[in-house]
């Protein structure tokens, strides 16, 4: 029987991740991987559109491929879909011609059946739990919990890319979760747009609590991380539930705060408004060693010097673990867009550079206090070009956005977790020997 041999590529966030892998779920067993466009009969782009950056990325991943496929006889069907599909809509045809299919967000259930009447293959329903692991089998899996958001913050272009919150119902997200643990996935991070609002829009209660208690549950899982905690939805309740787990549960907090002047954040549109330090304080009170990752924007519409000195400040108090900060992006369609007080690129960049600066110098003090200590290391995959090396991850290192762990010693492979003593400390990276 014909084999459809697919290059996949998915950009942005493991939302999108995720959603290219239940899209190649939904091929069943009429595909294999093609290591590069030329060898594919198929090319499966998942596009981000969040900010600029991200539909410049998507754009040129786009007219990369075409360029280099265009001679191609037969031409691999060219497949475009996700954030940038649903952010344009239809009129993006016209500006990208060369893709042959463009599926949006919410017309993505249907596309593994469309690519099988493409090729003339069965058209079986698709399975419940069809998903087929990329990047991450064998260590890692993101569970995806809930699509869309219901806040409406000011300079957020999501809400009117992935729509209002809609929540996935326990039990399925439990009998995935299953299902990944027992084909040997070591660690579960779970993402949405907002953790924090898991189950709402379905009328759980403690919807978070509960479902983190239920795959805490699972045997066989070494680490449960959850990511993009909404800093208005972590209170107490949910902060004393999660302390009750113990392990497997990991006392990671991905908290995105955005800004830390009380203006800014007001003009920003969010629902959180209060001193962000009661917010890290308050989960350093119920997990005193959690490590912890926000993300920051400089450069917001009317940002003066006073609220950046209070940003800046707030880094230096704070000492988190782990930063990312991005310049503002007037984004089209979005409120902030319109405000006055837009300000230039350089002073943008030149406020996150600073920012920067401080968070290198808090990250390796706090990657120091490590060196000479035997930590737990999953490990993920052998070094492109150090025989004998590997990159692993420590609990406090989530998946992708965070420093690694180089390791090496013997046994060591893929998806193993074993204890490491940390050797050597760099800005965000650990060197461990087994």
């Amino acid at each position: 029987m014909f084999e459809i041999k697919v290059y996949a590529q998915s950009l942005g966030c493991p939302k999108n991740q995720v959603d290219t892998e239940n899209i190649l779920g939904g091929l069943g067993n009429f595909w294999s991987p093609a290591t590069n466009p030329q060898e594919a009969n198929l090319i499966l782009l998942n596009t981000c559109a969040f900010i600029r950056p991200a539909v410049e990325e998507s754009l040129e991943t786009i007219f990369e491929i075409a360029q280099d496929i265009q001679n191609l006889n037969p031409r691999p069907l060219l497949v475009v879909t996700g954030c940038l599909v649903s952010r344009y809509g239809p009129g993006l045809g016209r500006e990208i011609p060369e893709a042959d299919i463009l599926v949006s967000l919410r017309e993505q259930k249907d596309l593994p059946l469309k690519i099988r009447n493409h090729f003339g293959l069965p058209q079986d329903k698709v399975p419940d739990l069809a998903r087929t692991l990329t990047a991450s089998a064998g260590t890692h899996a993101y569970l995806k919990i809930s699509e869309g958001c219901n806040n409406r913050c000011a300079f957020c272009t999501i809400p009117s890319i992935r729509g209002r919150l809609r929540s996935r119902p326990a039990q399925e997200l439990l009998d995935e979760a299953a299902c990944l643990v027992d084909g040997g996935v070591s660690e579960l991070v779970l993402v949405s747009q907002n953790s924090t609002a898991y189950g709402l829009d379905l009328g759980y209660r403690r919807g978070l609590s509960k479902l983190a208690a239920g795959l805490a549950r699972l045997q066989g899982l070494k680490w449960l991380r959850i990511m993009y905690l909404y800093p208005a939805g972590l209170d107490t309740n949910l902060l004393e539930s999660l302390a009750d787990l113990g392990p497997p549960f990991v006392p990671y907090f991905d908290v995105p705060l955005q800004h830390a002047h009380p203006d800014i954040l007001r003009l920003m549109g969010r629902a959180f408004k209060q001193d962000p330090l009661r917010v890290i304080e308050s989960i350093r009170k119920f997990f005193p060693d959690a490590a912890i990752r926000t993300t920051l924007i400089t450069g917001y519409p009317g940002e003066e010097e006073k609220h950046f000195s209070t940003l800046l400040n707030f880094v230096r108090q704070a000492r988190l673990q782990h930063l990312g900060v991005f310049p503002y992006y007037a984004e089209e369609g979005t409120r902030a867009a319109r405000f006055a007080g837009q300000l230039p690129d350089e002073v943008k960049n030149e406020r996150r550079r600073l920012i920067m600066r401080e968070q290198r110098k808090i990250s390796r003090e706090y990657l120091e206090g490590y060196v000479e200590r035997d930590l737990e290391i999953l490990v993920e995959e052998p070094h492109p070009e150090w025989t004998g090396l590997y990159t692993g991850r420590t609990w406090f290192q989530a998946p992708q956005v965070d420093g690694i762990t180089y390791i090496s010693g013997p046994d060591i492979k893929s998806g193993k977790m074993v204890t490491a003593r940390i050797q050597n400390s760099l800005d965000y990276d650990l060197e461990a020997l087994a």
